[in-house]
């Protein structure tokens, strides 16, 4: 997609969805085989319903309808969130994924495994998990340190009020 569509697109859908709560996160224009989908990404701090994005996709598909944002040939609007790995690249990101376990590649080359604990303007206070029978150790990692950083599926972590004290400890 080119620059120029994608910030008409943003700037004619990013308003609805602001007035739905919802940021708007991506736009993204695919060519599958003759037809287009047009992809939009939306999530709140609180995460977004199926109501919302319902009724999200029907605003943004109303308004394509009276415009000539997508041209002539046909296309399909899909709207969703992030997912379960979503990419973190913006601070509102970082503030979202606060308690999860986190893949950093970092600027100075490696990578960190870690769970953010807080996040302030300058960078992140995580929780680094011990391995081989290691302790749990804490970090401070600013924001210049981090390359790329993407939210990691755990399937078997116990939630903390599902936690009895002494699993705690």
């Amino acid at each position: 997609m080119s620059t120029t569509q994608s910030e008409r697109l943003r700037e004619l859908l990013e308003p609805l969805v602001t007035s739905q709560g919802l940021d708007l996160e991506e736009i993204a224009v695919d060519s599958v085989g003759r037809k287009r989908v047009l992809r939009v990404v939306v999530d709140s701090d609180t995460g977004a319903d199926l109501d919302q994005i319902a009724d999200v996709s029907r605003e943004l598909s109303a308004k394509l309808d009276e415009t000539d944002a997508m041209g002539e040939g046909e296309y399909t609007l899909e709207v969703g969130t992030p997912g379960a790995e979503r990419q973190l690249t913006e601070h509102r990101h970082y503030l979202r994924a606060v308690d999860r376990l986190v893949r950093f590649q970092l600027a100075e080359g490696g990578e960190l495994v870690a769970r953010i604990l807080d996040v302030d303007d300058t960078g992140l206070d995580l929780e680094v998990p011990g391995v081989k029978g290691r302790k749990v150790t804490g970090r401070r990692l600013g924001f210049a340190e981090i390359d790329r950083a993407r939210v990691q599926v755990e399937f078997n972590r116990k939630d903390k009020k599902d936690m009895t004290e002494e699993e705690e400890a």
